[in-house]
């Protein structure tokens, strides 16, 4: 039976739970994050690498405008799916408690924190009437006082850490390729190699040409760094140029 019909109307109100114990508002904005664009995030022993798929919708839009890949703080960034207007909103969250730690503690926030502190949001909006659950799931990557973290929320507003992990509709695809070429003992370049392989690899099970964002933080200097658009082209080169050698 299909979950629109179930008896009760149980998907018509985030507060109330389904006879089996289902939140229906929370699966289906999970769904809408099953259906966006591609994203990962890879950690090594050097830094952390995130990565998304980034269509450019027009030959008019300027190709260096991100809208999936964000910087928090100067050594976390984040890569988003779903729905892009909630993602700004906890961006722009995220990026109020990373520089509220500072003036209060004097010191970056941990990953962890900011990630769960966005977890946190998220889950209050599962849980009131007149309010819906937002509908995007976020990788944070960065390097703190702890190294080089990968963590992920999504919108019932658990969060996990990884080492490597792929979100939105090419997720198989992605995770497939992780658990056979992911070492714990990778270079930040053969990282960033292996984030390009899976998202081109994502794009091309699909039929379509690569249009994809590259940010790193390096372990050295811990700063949040957005690939040019030239840097991306010259990996993606180099992926398509070994597979079909």
């Amino acid at each position: 039976m299909s979950v629109f019909a179930v008896p009760g109307a149980y998907d018509r109100a985030i507060t109330v739970f389904s006879p089996d114990g289902r939140l229906f508002q929370v699966e289906y904005a999970l769904e809408t994050v099953y259906r966006g664009a591609t994203i990962i995030g890879i950690k090594c022993s050097e830094g952390v690498v995130i990565g998304a798929e980034e269509k450019v919708e027009s030959r008019l839009q300027d190709p260096n405008f991100s809208q999936k890949i964000y910087e928090i703080d100067e050594h976390i960034g984040a890569a988003v799916v779903g729905l892009s207007s909630d993602a700004r909103i906890l961006i722009d969250q995220a990026r109020i408690y990373t520089q509220s730690n500072r003036l209060l503690y004097d010191e970056p926030i941990d990953v962890e924190m900011a990630a769960k502190r966005i977890g946190d949001l998220k889950q209050l909006y599962t849980q009131h009437a007149g309010v819906r659950p937002f509908g995007v799931s976020i990788i944070f990557g960065g390097v703190d006082k702890t190294g080089e973290k990968i963590y992920t929320t999504d919108p019932s507003g658990s969060y996990r850490a990884y080492k490597a992990v792929a979100i939105g509709i090419g997720r198989e695809t992605v995770e497939n390729i992780l658990k056979k070429e992911y070492r714990e003992d990778l270079t930040l370049e053969e990282s960033i190699r292996l984030a390009v392989k899976c998202l081109v690899s994502s794009l091309q099970a699909r039929g379509e040409e690569p249009a994809i964002k590259i940010a790193v933080v390096p372990s050295d200097t811990k700063k949040f760094r957005l690939l040019s658009e030239e840097e991306v082209k010259t990996y993606v080169k180099e992926v398509q140029g070994s597979e079909t050698g």
